[in-house]
């Protein structure tokens, strides 16, 4: 269980509402619109407790919202749309003026990205409560000389999609990784998602100027 905070559930359909209407129409828009927010406080109540302090929560509140629009349209949206809506919500909306939180190209751009990651790790080896619930979060800073790596073999978000019967929609959630990581000049190089059966979800994030990453 996460605490309901209306941030996300709120925002994210004023961001979407145009390419919905573009993508689906506006019945089907209003309609799911209308329903998420009952959902979305439903899947907090059943999510497991990563911490209501985690840093990475917010992760959740994001894919949460995603996957209770997509739930609340009882099947009128399909992902190859969906994927559409989202990566425009992402580019063209307001939204990426507040995403471009770092420019991966500038000297420091990789160390600052790699740095907000180890707070997260730090974080969850700080409460080892939480162990069996949240990221587990693994460096390998030898793997590769340009950008920086990490990845994970358990995610909350993958554990929910499978228990509640989310996983259809999830590799959708999982392209924020690509448009965020886009929206700070970056490249997201990656073989593995969990949700798409994967042994782990692999990021090697490098800056988007490096042609030929090593």
């Amino acid at each position: 269980m996460l605490p309901y905070k209306s941030t996300y559930i709120k925002l994210f359909p004023v961001l979407m509402k145009k390419y919905m209407i573009e993508q689906f129409g506006k019945e089907v828009t209003k309609n799911a619109f209308k329903k998420a927010p009952a959902i979305y406080k439903e899947m907090l109540n059943q999510v497991d407790d990563i911490g209501a302090e985690n840093p990475m929560a917010g992760n959740i509140y994001m894919a949460f919202v995603l996957m209770a629009i997509w739930k609340a349209s009882d099947g009128a949206i399909d992902n190859d749309r969906y994927r559409i809506v989202v990566k425009n919500m992402i580019t063209k909306s307001i939204a990426r003026k507040f995403v471009a939180k770092n420019d991966l190209n500038k000297p420091d751009g990789v160390s600052i990205s790699r740095q907000r990651m180890q707070k997260m790790k730090d974080w969850a080896d700080d409460h080892p409560e939480y162990l069996d619930k949240t990221w587990d979060i693994n460096f390998d800073d030898n793997l590769h000389k340009d950008g920086f790596y990490y990845h994970f073999t358990h995610c909350p978000i993958n554990t929910y999609a499978r228990r509640y019967g989310y996983l259809e929609v999830l590799p959708v959630c999982c392209e924020l990784d690509h448009l965020l990581t886009q929206a700070n000049h970056g490249r997201l190089i990656r073989e593995y998602t969990l949700a798409t059966d994967g042994p782990m979800c692999d990021y090697w994030i490098v800056p988007d100027k490096i042609e030929n990453p090593k």
